[in-house]
C-alpha cells in the first residue's frame, strides 16, 4: 500500500513540475498531437484496406462475368457457324432441285425464262 502511495505522489509531482516546465508541457503536447495523428492514420489504413477488398471483390465478380459471357459467346458463335452450315446446304439443295427441274422442262421442250 505504501509503494501506490508513493508511486501517486510521484505521479502528482511529476505533474506539478510538467506545469511549470514550459518544454515538458510543449513535448506533452506534441506527444498528444502525434498520437492523434497516429489514430487517424490508422484509421484511413483500415479504411483503404477495406476500400481495397471491396474492388478486389467487385474485380472477382466482374472476372467471373467476363468468363461466363466469353463462354456464352463462343457457343452463340459455334451455333451460328452450324446455322450458317444448314442455310449453305439448303440452298446448295435447292439449287440442285431448281437446275435438276431446269434440265426437266428442257427435255421436255418448255421455255422457261432464265433468272439473270
Amino acid at each position: 500500500m505504501a509503494s501506490i502511495m508513493a508511486v501517486i505522489r510521484n505521479g502528482s509531482q511529476e505533474k506539478k513540475a510538467e506545469s511549470r516546465d514550459p518544454a515538458a508541457l510543449q513535448l506533452k503536447q506534441r506527444n498528444e498531437e502525434l498520437e492523434k495523428e497516429l489514430r487517424q492514420s490508422k484509421e484511413r489504413e483500415e479504411f483503404m484496406r477495406r476500400e481495397l477488398q471491396s474492388a478486389c471483390e467487385r474485380l472477382r465478380v466482374a472476372e467471373d462475368a467476363e468468363e461466363r459471357l466469353c463462354s456464352q459467346l463462343g457457343e452463340l458463335e459455334a451455333e451460328a457457324l452450324h446455322e450458317a452450315r444448314d442455310y449453305h446446304a439448303r440452298i446448295v439443295a435447292l439449287m440442285e432441285q431448281l437446275s435438276h427441274a431446269q434440265n426437266l422442262l428442257k427435255a421436255y421442250s418448255v421455255s422457261v425464262p432464265s433468272s439473270s
